[in-house]
């Protein structure tokens, strides 16, 4: 048998060797190159949409209850139709794809920048009146549940928050078609706050504690004067005085309360029938 000798062999293995790496280097490069590819963030759809279309489709989300495809959308819409009037809508409705998407807190924050930026625009008195739906939505929570717990700290804020917004839409914009229902919810607002002081007035009463009653129902009377809950919160105050023997403050609160409601159930009958939930005041 003949062999080729040693010097002969040797080129063509490195030959092969080297075609053996580049293959395995072109391999490499292709596979690299793929992983780029997939890493590639997908090309926007919306890039050569008309800001008309844009909000189109962003108004057919809402309306099908699709309101997180809804929103990226309209924040598209603000940055392409800067300072026109449809990006002043595309920040209102933006604010209610939020609010309605479950995302109340961001709801409030366009609706902040949107008054502050556009104080001029005519849809400032629906973002008043949104800003108020939300917080009174929010956290009318306040008003909806049943605990024994102490109440004394119970957070207020949002309830507060709702009010503001309807009174600043009343007073600015009276005849808005939003007003007479702002202007029912702050009745409604007024009344659930007074009918929780005396709720926490009447929770520490109960238990003895007089001077926390006090300051609650005084907190009743002289922030909400012609909501209901005074009736129960005059009483409170007669009886927590004269459980602390303060007979002269006893005896000027049962003249108040004898003036204002000279029918009073509560001289008679007292707080008999009031361990109802003290949020079916309406």
């Amino acid at each position: 048998m003949h062999h080729k000798p040693l010097s002969n062999l040797l080129p063509q293995a490195q030959k092969r060797d080297r075609g053996a790496r580049g293959a395995a280097y072109l391999c490499l490069a292709a596979a690299l190159g793929m992983a780029a590819c997939s890493s590639t963030p997908p090309a926007d759809p919306t890039a050569a949409w008309s800001p008309n279309r844009i909000y189109a489709e962003a108004r057919d989300e809402m309306n099908s209850g699709a309101y997180d495809k809804a929103v990226p959308l309209l924040e598209k819409l603000e940055g392409r139709a800067a300072g026109t009037p449809l990006a002043q809508q595309a920040q209102i409705d933006r604010a209610y794809a939020q609010y309605k998407g479950g995302e109340p807190a961001q709801a409030l924050a366009t609706l902040d920048r949107f008054i502050k930026l556009h104080p001029a625009s005519p849809a400032l008195d629906y973002a008043f009146y949104l800003k108020g739906v939300i917080n009174f939505n929010d956290e009318l929570g306040l008003f909806s549940f049943i605990t024994r717990q102490d109440l004394s700290e119970r957070d207020q804020r949002a309830a507060k928050e709702s009010f503001e917004a309807f009174r600043e839409l009343t007073t600015r914009f009276p005849e808005s078609r939003y007003t007479p229902d702002a202007r029912q919810r702050m009745l409604y607002i007024v009344n659930a706050l007074a009918s929780y002081e005396v709720h926490v007035a009447r929770y520490y009463y109960l238990r003895g504690a007089y001077v926390a009653a006090i300051n609650r129902a005084q907190i009743a009377v002289s922030d909400f004067r012609e909501a209901p809950a005074v009736e129960e919160a005059l009483y409170l105050l007669v009886r927590s005085y004269d459980a602390l023997g303060m007979t002269q403050l006893r005896d000027d609160s049962r003249r108040v309360l004898t003036t204002n409601f000279p029918n009073s159930t509560f001289l008679t009958q007292g707080l008999k029938g009031r361990d109802d939930p003290w949020w079916k005041f309406w």
